[in-house]
């Protein structure tokens, strides 16, 4: 949860150069982030891997207005809408993007290789068939804010029970890192999203960072396997609500398009 998913800078980047609001070579750079390159696999009408620029621009032509998030887990199909096929492979991956206006989906596929601090990464987004049908599980944007608000008082109050939060030097690292990304200001979503999607996924992220330390910090005060399996428990919801807010800060620019066609 602490690092931005690859679906959602796609996705988020994405309807800003579909809506004209950056140039695609802005938009490429900001989808690739600190990886090595992105490729499409599986475009109609093409036979081999080609560049994001040219795969964006395909896909408009092919008639998708807009692009969603889905982040899958177990027994949660969050942002899916079928086939099976499509489901699974966006289950492994953790994540996928569902393409508005045309029936495809993205799927990313990770290669990572070199040394710890100098790994070069490589990702082939694969182009599968998708149904056209509400995702699954996707809350509004009001409704994620009022969840979120709720869970980061229940995951603060259960950390604090198990004697883990913001304990150690990864903790302590980890919070300074997210401080220090906030105060450089950077930009949590594309141009086009309104003020508050921008407000729901940044809450969304600071959950998800709570309940990364729980899960990376040891076994904190929870001693027994029971209290183990306790905290496992008491932070399940949470971690699923916090997902849940980040499927909706990323799709809000779908999700206006299509109250404003109504």
């Amino acid at each position: 949860m602490l690092s931005e998913p690859r679906s959602g800078r796609l996705a988020a980047w994405g309807n800003a150069l579909l809506a004209g609001l950056v140039s695609p070579d802005d938009a490429v750079l900001a989808i690739v982030g600190e990886d090595a390159v992105h490729r499409v696999e599986g475009l109609p009408g093409e036979s081999a891997p080609v560049g994001l620029t040219l795969a964006l621009g395909r896909l408009r032509a092919l008639g998708v207005s807009g692009l969603r998030v889905a982040l899958p887990a177990p027994g949660h199909p969050l942002g899916l809408s079928g086939p099976p096929e499509f489901n699974a492979r966006a289950l492994e991956a953790e994540e996928a993007v569902v393409c508005h206006g045309a029936a495809f989906g993205l799927v990313p596929e990770v290669d990572e290789a070199g040394p710890e601090g100098d790994v070069h990464v490589e990702v082939v987004w694969h182009v599968l068939p998708v149904r056209q049908a509400p995702p699954a599980d996707v809350p509004s944007l009001g409704e994620a804010e009022r969840e979120l608000a709720e869970a980061l008082r229940e995951a603060t109050e259960v950390l604090s029970k198990l004697d883990v939060a913001g304990s150690g030097p990864v903790a302590e690292a980890a919070i300074d890192a997210y401080r220090a990304r906030a105060e450089r200001g950077r930009e949590v979503l594309a141009p086009g999203y309104p003020p508050r999607a921008v407000r729901v996924l940044e809450l969304a992220q600071r959950v998800g960072l709570l309940v990364s330390l729980a899960y990376g910090n040891g076994h904190g005060g929870a001693v027994s396997s029971a209290e183990m399996r306790a905290r496992a428990e008491a932070l399940r919801p949470v971690e699923r609500t916090a997902r849940r807010a980040q499927v909706a800060a990323y799709n809000a620019y779908v999700e206006e398009r299509e109250r404003g066609a109504r």
